[in-house]
């Protein structure tokens, strides 16, 4: 019996330092290392509070810096009515931005079986005049040459004669397709075309889109450069999806120190170890105590 109970008292002790160096994490080692990371993502993924008030038409959102280019359809099947729609999301878009001349300008392209340039960059620099000129747009009627905008707002709208910034000021130059049929040109060259040159593209369908078309067009990754909503009425809903991609909201006093995340990792290992070599004496104890009666 005694030999037995020494047998499984020095088997105990093996297993316990197996499983004590197992679960000892320095610093260094790779699993620490991924739970820091996985806290630091945690933390900076989490959006700071924000005060917003209701009676403001402007927003307390800080865009980051761009040169944005809306392209909107305005073909036939875009009714009058529904065309108000598209007018009053880009009045609320414009809302969202922090526009200035050296902050985020925005120009219009409207197309049909024509293009027209409603305005350029170079020529609004506060809201108030940008949601005039947006409501001064008219729909062009027939045609749906969507290749042709694209085209045009690359070569015309996003020149530094336009309005755009030179490359070397490192703006962002983003272009917002806004669409309800299928492209009665070419758009997926132009659209590459686009993108190569520094254009990050976004598609947003209504109705009967074509969803390759919108893909064929958008920036990747799709799932988040291609938006679709059902009808008109519903796509003053986006605005709130382009807020959280295009907003930079900085609010240092409220922000968490990043310093925690390391410091809550290192608690958390340090009790680990302390449980495990707590629990290890306490059953060594026990079969000593065992040994002893023996």
């Amino acid at each position: 019996m005694k030999s037995l109970l020494w047998s499984l008292w020095y088997c105990t002790s093996l297993l316990l330092s197996d499983v004590l160096a197992t679960y000892h994490l320095s610093a260094g080692d790779p699993q620490v290392r991924a739970a820091q990371s996985y806290a630091q993502t945690r933390n900076n993924s989490r959006p700071p509070p924000r005060t917003l008030n209701p009676s403001k038409t402007d927003s307390q959102c800080r865009s980051h810096p761009m040169d944005l280019v809306f392209i909107i359809d305005s073909s036939r099947s875009v009714r009058p009515a529904e065309f108000e729609k598209v007018k009053m999301f880009l009045a609320h878009m414009v809302d969202t931005l922090d526009v200035r001349s050296d902050g985020t300008r925005v120009a219009v392209v409207n197309y049909a079986s024509t293009v027209k340039i409603e305005f350029l960059l170079k020529d609004h620099f506060n809201k108030l005049d940008l949601k005039k000129a947006i409501s001064r747009t008219e729909p062009l009627a027939t045609g749906t040459m969507t290749g042709l905008s694209i085209k045009i707002a690359m070569n015309e709208a996003f020149t530094e004669q336009s309005g755009a910034r030179p490359h070397s000021k490192n703006i962002a130059k983003v272009a917002i397709i806004v669409t309800d049929g299928r492209p009665q040109d070419q758009i997926e060259e132009v659209s590459s075309a686009a993108r190569a040159s520094g254009i990050e593209i976004y598609a947003v369908g209504v109705d009967r889109a074509d969803m390759r078309s919108l893909q064929q067009m958008a920036s990747i990754p799709l799932e988040d450069h291609v938006f679709y909503v059902e009808t008109f009425s519903d796509i003053e809903n986006l605005t709130a999806k382009f807020r959280r991609t295009l907003c930079e909201v900085k609010v240092a006093a409220v922000a968490e120190d990043p310093c925690k995340c390391e410091a809550r990792v290192a608690f958390q290992r340090q009790t680990q170890v302390a449980i495990q070599q707590l629990t290890a004496t306490h059953i060594l104890s026990h079969l000593e105590n065992m040994m002893g009666r023996v």
